[in-house]
């Protein structure tokens, strides 16, 4: 039976919702899968001409919510700079290769085939197996601008509540909204858009703050077999009229004092980053980057992350 056509628009830029199942049975994406997959939406992300709404990454799938962009968006001059990023600043641009380049980073299904080969390669190398790692080809389903597109990343962002992993959704590490708050969106990787700019919300922070609480009712909401935000926690942010407090970003950010390799003042962060450029051999010179934390704490992730 031939598989039915994806509905695609090219056109016009375009939100989908991706979702993808792996065939391997039981939950096969630890944390390590889990963190390489997200690594991996981010490399490709600033390759394509694609906007990265939300995502999750769980067990045994993941959701993504892109706006993927229409080749006309596409300049020649941006072609080239992504090619760099791809294969290298001093890799010479193929010049007749210029609408190929432009179709291909423009396409939704190519976007996705490389996101997956490329963590199937990777995952197939990690435990020395072979063959098929996804089930059936990717799920997508094309979304409204507006009310759509905010409905769908408050259920991509709840999935780790509704799973019953975590009890607020910023404590998941691998989703959208853990990466705001966590790592307070980290490379500009995320779209700050949320949805909510074609109801003419124009400044950012009232954006993230009028999401959480939509992605807050939504997540309180009891569904049958899952779990839902409590009632308590609804009440406690509400009083914090859903911004981000001192507890909610410690508690976001508490992964540092394990993973990182400094953590102090600034005075005391820069200390340590200029003696460990001395005692640094050569071939190991890159800097670990530091960014600022909580209440005037800074963060020096460690050699090995950078």
């Amino acid at each position: 039976m031939p598989r039915s056509l994806r509905m695609v628009v090219s056109e016009e830029s375009t939100a989908y919702h991706i979702i993808s199942r792996t065939a391997l049975d039981g939950l096969p994406f630890g944390d390590i899968e889990k963190e390489t997959l997200v690594d991996i939406i981010r490399k490709f992300s600033a390759v394509y001409f694609v906007d990265i709404l939300g995502y999750a990454i769980m067990g045994n799938h993941f959701h993504l919510l892109v706006m993927m962009h229409p080749e006309m968006a596409a300049s020649g001059e941006e072609i080239r700079h992504r090619f760099g990023l791809l294969y290298g600043e001093k890799s010479r641009f193929p010049e007749g290769k210029m609408s190929h380049f432009r179709s291909k980073w423009c396409n939704l299904s190519e976007f996705i085939k490389e996101i997956k080969q490329t963590f199937s390669r990777y995952y197939n190398k990690r435990y020395d197996r072979k063959g098929t790692l996804w089930g059936e080809r990717f799920k997508s389903v094309i979304l409204e601008r507006g009310e759509a597109v905010v409905n769908c990343l408050s259920y991509i962002d709840l999935n780790p509540v509704r799973a019953g992993i975590v009890k607020r959704p910023e404590d998941y590490r691998w989703s959208s909204i853990g990466h705001h708050v966590q790592t307070g969106n980290r490379d500009g990787f995320l779209s700050l858009d949320f949805g909510l700019v074609d109801f003419g919300v124009l400044d950012a922070e009232e954006r993230f703050v009028r999401y959480r609480e939509y992605m807050y009712h939504a997540g309180a909401i009891e569904k049958e077999g899952k779990a839902n935000i409590s009632q308590s926690i609804l009440a406690d942010e509400e009083a914090h009229g859903f911004k981000l407090n001192r507890g909610t970003l410690f508690r976001g950010r508490i992964r540092h004092f394990t993973e990182s390799g400094v953590i102090g003042s600034r005075v005391f962060v820069d200390a340590m980053c200029r003696r460990f450029k001395e005692e640094t051999p050569r071939k190991r010179a890159r800097i670990p980057r530091e960014f600022e934390g909580i209440g005037g704490l800074f963060v020096l992730k460690r050699v090995s992350q950078s």
